[in-house]
């Protein structure tokens, strides 16, 4: 089988902006710029690259302005920025941003802990900004925060995961992306969910994000792909973590990610090698990624085959 045969994959790497924002060391403007063309160098053709958010909230994201205009040269690739209401829809459309994405939420602890707003409040800011979205031609992702578990609720009833991604498609979100925010899915559930979406919906607009707390986040992918999920967000180096969630480590790594796939015969569009001179920038700049689980044994094989 050649590669490819099994299809093709998108992994959107997160890490520029998921992963730096819960660092304990901020990157500027121009840091992240560097971060981001060395993944897009790799082959990586969607980033996420930005969030336009409050900057006493979340400091590291100040600049995301500058980010996309040192970026407005980039045209083969999907750049997404991660909003939070109306205001930061404007800034960041100003700011020439064309992909951008909501959170919802699969509890009201995590809506009230990390929006300050009720799990009915954030859908209907999500449905005015699909609103704006459609009319200027604006892509958008809707990303299901605690899609599986909450560290305040517990356990998320599949039932209402579900009804959340079939009411979101119907108002035209491009994208369902269910997060596993704290790294606490396991395969079985993330293969019954998935499977019971794809089934109902299709594969083409849902997407899936992994923690790797309980070092599942790969095997949850797995079960995603044996599912028909085709979209994965990842972060380079396996930077990230979630400030509600003690302990909880980054989103599953990009390498590793990239790596078991390609073995599996689909198609990344990535070159490993260049990703995993993404990876070393990762560390080099924040001095904290710890780099995917696969990385020593993928520079010793990546150095055998130059």
């Amino acid at each position: 089988m050649s590669r490819g045969e099994t299809g093709t994959v998108v992994i959107n790497d997160v890490g520029p902006r998921d992963g730096l924002q819960n660092q304990t060391k901020i990157l500027a403007p121009a840091e992240r710029v560097q971060l981001v063309r060395a993944l897009l160098a790799s082959g990586v053709k969607h980033v996420e690259v930005g969030s336009f958010v409050s900057p006493k909230a979340v400091p590291a994201m100040v600049g995301a302005d500058e980010v996309l205009a040192a970026l407005s040269d980039v045209h083969d690739a999907t750049l997404t920025v991660l909003i939070p209401n109306v205001r930061g829809y404007e800034l960041a459309t100003a700011a020439g941003a064309r992909s951008i994405c909501m959170v919802l939420y699969g509890s009201e602890g995590m809506a009230q802990a990390n929006a300050r707003m009720s799990r009915g409040q954030a859908e209907a800011a999500t449905a005015e900004i699909l609103r704006l979205a459609a009319a200027d031609g604006v892509r958008v992702t809707a990303t299901i925060a605690v899609a599986f578990e909450c560290p305040f609720d517990g356990p998320v009833d599949p039932a209402l995961t579900a009804d959340i991604v079939a009411r979101f498609i119907d108002l035209g979100a491009d994208e369902l992306c269910l997060a596993d925010t704290i790294g606490a899915a396991n395969p079985s559930q993330v293969r019954g969910l998935t499977r019971r979406l794809v089934e109902t919906h299709g594969a083409e607009r849902l997407g899936v994000h992994f923690h790797d707390t309980r070092a599942m986040g790969l095997a949850n992918v797995f079960a995603a792909i044996e599912s028909g999920i085709r979209t994965f967000d990842a972060s380079i180096g396996g930077l990230g973590g979630c400030p509600f969630a003690a302990g909880a480590s980054g989103n599953v790594a990009t390498e590793d990610v990239a790596m078991m796939l390609e073995q599996m015969d689909f198609d990344t569009g990535i070159d490993l090698d260049a990703l995993m001179q993404a990876a070393e920038l990762a560390k080099d700049l924040t001095g904290t990624a710890p780099g995917g689980r696969a990385s020593a044994w993928l520079k010793r094989h990546l150095a055998k085959s130059r």
